[in-house]
């Protein structure tokens, strides 16, 4: 193969129209989401490789009706490579997204860690669409970083309504679920909620605090998360794809006693007075479903599985110049639907078909 095309990550496999993939952190809960976007829609790949750490090697998974098997993180499986998905944890990515760069692999980071590496960019092409922002090609990109689901939500719903009904001021509550924290932290939920009912003694390694039929604002003092660095990374996301295309909200996180799903409250406050209807109009479209009052009140629970956010409005009793805005999305899904659509962003410039 040329060299300049090696150098540049162009596989044999891309030249004829299908790419090599790797998913590190295969076994995750967004590994899998990826993998699984990956098949749905159709992006076209010749060979899909699992990995993941100690734990979980020699498992089984099922990709595009093959079962296949995770294995180790190791150099040589980034070789002919065209696109690595880093669904892992942030030390995994920290400690393996340079060899992989070096391997000529376009890189997707769903860990956050490489956010503020020299020419990784914070991305989400549902956004960039509606703002008609268009990324220049480049044959050997930077990291590309998605940007935090509940900064994908907000950004696209107070850019609309900026476009239509400039908005003074945005507050924002964001109810974060357990799967944020992966399967550990799923899995501290479910063992406190049944260690509840038997009167036993709570699990606290992930929060270092009841997080069960509970509703808190900050974690243990022993916990390496952080609701804070959650709401600081929304907010900087937000900054990073919106620009001054509409206000930065005020922002909270609070941890919710759910497993999936974030459920937002959106506090929007006008410069004149406006209709619930318009309000709803402008929101609704491309990625948002807006849900009338005669229906169902939009949840977690009906959000999951879906790309769509799902959206309701609602009049604010003190302020004829303000609404509430309640957003429930897939966390997972989001997150899986971003990276892939970056992929496919990035792939659009990467050379495919015969290669003089």
């Amino acid at each position: 193969m040329n060299s300049n095309l090696r150098s540049a990550g162009v596989s044999t496999t891309a030249t004829a129209g299908l790419y090599r993939v790797a998913i590190v952190g295969a076994a995750s809960l967004k590994g899998k989401e990826v993998a699984e976007v990956l098949e749905q829609r159709n992006f076209p790949t010749a060979d899909v490789r699992l990995l993941d750490d100690d734990e979980t090697l020699g498992q089984l998974e099922a990709v595009k009706d093959e079962i296949t098997f995770i294995q180790s993180v190791r150099a040589e499986q980034f070789e002919n490579v065209d696109f690595t998905f880093f669904a892992s944890d942030a030390e995994c990515t920290l400690a393996n997204w340079k060899q992989v760069q070096r391997a000529g692999s376009a890189i997707v980071d769903l860990s956050y860690a490489l956010e503020s590496e020299p020419g990784a960019t914070v991305r989400t092409p549902w956004l960039e669409r509606q703002l008609g922002n268009v990324a220049a090609p480049d044959l050997q990109p930077g990291p590309a970083v998605i940007a935090h689901p509940a900064a994908v939500v907000l950004a696209l719903l107070l850019s609309r309504l900026q476009a239509a009904t400039p908005v003074a001021r945005a507050i924002a509550i964001v109810l974060e679920p357990a799967s944020e924290h992966g399967q550990k932290g799923m899995d501290e939920l479910h063992q406190q909620t049944v260690n509840l009912l038997s009167f036993q003694q709570l699990p606290k390694q992930i929060f270092d605090a009841q997080v069960a039929f509970n509703m808190i604002a900050q974690f243990g003092q022993q916990s390496q998360q952080s609701l804070a660095a959650v709401a600081e990374r929304i907010v900087n996301h937000y900054r990073k794809i919106i620009g001054n295309r509409a206000p930065v909200p005020s922002l909270r996180a609070l941890q919710a006693p759910v497993f999936h799903g974030h459920a937002i409250s959106v506090h929007v406050q006008f410069e004149t007075a406006t209709d619930l209807k318009r309000i709803s109009s402008v929101l609704a479209g491309e990625h948002v479903s807006v849900i009338s009052s005669g229906e169902e009140t939009p949840s977690n629970v009906s959000a999951a599985g879906q790309g769509d956010i799902l959206v309701s409005v609602t009049a604010d009793a003190g302020n004829l110049d303000s609404a509430w805005i309640w957003a429930v999305s897939d966390n997972l899904r989001i997150a899986a639907l971003t990276a892939v659509e970056c992929a496919e962003a990035m792939a659009a410039t990467r050379p495919r078909g015969h290669i003089q």
